[in-house]
């Protein structure tokens, strides 16, 4: 693992002490981190951006990493409206003289982005938002109630809902064993974590764009934290739902790059490929320039395919770096 030079650094926002990485000096590119990670997702990121004349900043979340301050055992604290209130809080405490800002989001990290332009268009310059496209709101039914429909009980998002189960299962099966398997995660199906028997016993061969080095930080983390507080989010589907009615048939008027692997598992959920190639997803997001699939690529794809990631978004933000 390369050593990085990053400054850290932890900015009392909306309540909340928030743990944030930077590096580089010139316009502010603000990195949103997925599950179950932390800043250090967009390592190779936030060197090659301030390399190239940018302010690389990626925070942890709440609930994440070194971000303290949040009640873990109140998933209400986790909704995407609370979540982009401490990002629109952190522009405004730490780059007060930018109207707007590039953005980049994946996973998890892209929902909150794709969030914070429906809430705050004026905050964003661009977004480079990689692995869950934009999903409109459905008036007649809650997230969770669909997501049993369609894929039963023993979803990982479904699973994740009990508050304690989950905990409880990994702590049995071990933080760094979790994450070396979410990590390596490259199954196009379905996430499926039926009880007791969620990871297979096979010892995990680590690609070669993941050391044990590497694995080891996040799970220092994660050991810290535990899950709960990434879990929250997915307990919060719900809520959001019922918080963002005013939002229904909003569109995402900010200009967009679309990254996916195409064996994330996202991009293989049913009807998910017409749907961000055959311009449904562009009638939501009206600004989208541009949709990648990379392929032969999973889900951790700016971990996976950090020179090709690095490319797409520094060539995205330089058409508007100028004005």
């Amino acid at each position: 693992m390369e050593e990085y030079d990053f400054d850290h650094k932890i900015v009392e926002v909306n309540g909340i002490n928030m743990h944030v990485v930077e590096k580089g000096q010139g316009p502010f590119v603000l990195f949103i981190h997925g599950f179950p990670e932390l800043w250090y997702s967009w390592r190779h990121q936030i060197s090659f951006m301030a390399k190239h004349g940018y302010r690389a900043v990626a925070p942890d979340l709440r609930g994440y990493g070194d971000t303290t301050g949040v009640p873990k055992d109140d998933p209400s604290k986790f909704s995407s409206l609370r979540v982009v209130g401490d990002l629109v809080e952190l522009l405004n405490t730490i780059v007060p003289e930018e109207d707007k800002v590039f953005v980049v989001g994946h996973d998890w990290g892209a929902i909150i982005a794709w969030n914070l332009c429906l809430l705050r268009p004026d905050k964003v310059k661009a977004l480079v938002n990689m692995s869950v496209p934009f999903s409109p709101r459905n008036p007649k039914r809650k997230p969770i109630e669909s997501l049993k429909a369609i894929y039963g009980d023993d979803y990982y998002i479904v699973r994740f809902q009990e508050p304690g189960v989950m905990e409880a299962e990994f702590a049995k099966t071990g933080t760094k064993k979790v994450l070396e398997k979410f990590l390596t995660f490259r199954n196009p199906g379905p996430l499926y974590l039926p009880k007791g028997k969620h990871f297979d016993d096979n010892p995990v061969i680590l690609p070669s764009w993941l050391s044990q080095k590497e694995v080891d930080y996040f799970a220092s983390k994660c050991e810290q934290t535990g899950f709960t507080g990434g879990f929250n989010y997915y307990r919060a589907l719900d809520l959001n739902w019922e918080l963002t009615a005013a939002w229904s048939g909003a569109k995402v008027k900010v200009p967009v790059k679309f990254i996916v692997g195409d064996l994330d598992l996202t991009y293989n959920s049913p009807g998910a490929k017409d749907y961000i190639n055959k311009g449904e997803m562009k009638k939501n997001v009206p600004l989208l320039e541009k949709v990648v699939i990379l392929e032969n690529v999973g889900h951790f794809l700016q971990q996976e395919k950090p020179d090709e990631i690095n490319k797409h978004i520094h060539d995205f933000f330089k058409g508007f770096s100028s004005t």
